[in-house]
């Protein structure tokens, strides 16, 4: 069962990063992790999301509510990776 919902606000209690969560990743193993996106740099750079395990999260926010950002159809909001 996942402990945090995506589209909150979390923090990482180890380096501060702090940032959306915007996947969750369960594994065999047990491990839960959980993707933290950022907000860009103060130049509009984007930053990439991180990868963290789910004790190192804590929630520091409200977030934003999937409703908000869900496409019109199913699907991931990422381009397909390039050769």
């Amino acid at each position: 069962m996942k402990k945090f919902k995506l589209g909150i606000l979390a923090k990482d209690k180890i380096t501060g990063f702090e940032g959306i969560i915007t996947g969750h990743s369960d594994y065999l193993t047990g491990c839960d992790q959980y993707i933290l996106q950022p907000k860009s740099k103060s130049d509009g750079d984007y930053t990439e999301g991180r990868w963290f395990d789910e004790g190192r999260l804590d929630k520091i926010g409200p977030g934003i509510a999937s409703e908000e950002v869900k496409a019109k159809e199913n699907g991931c909001d990422y381009s397909a990776p390039i050769k």
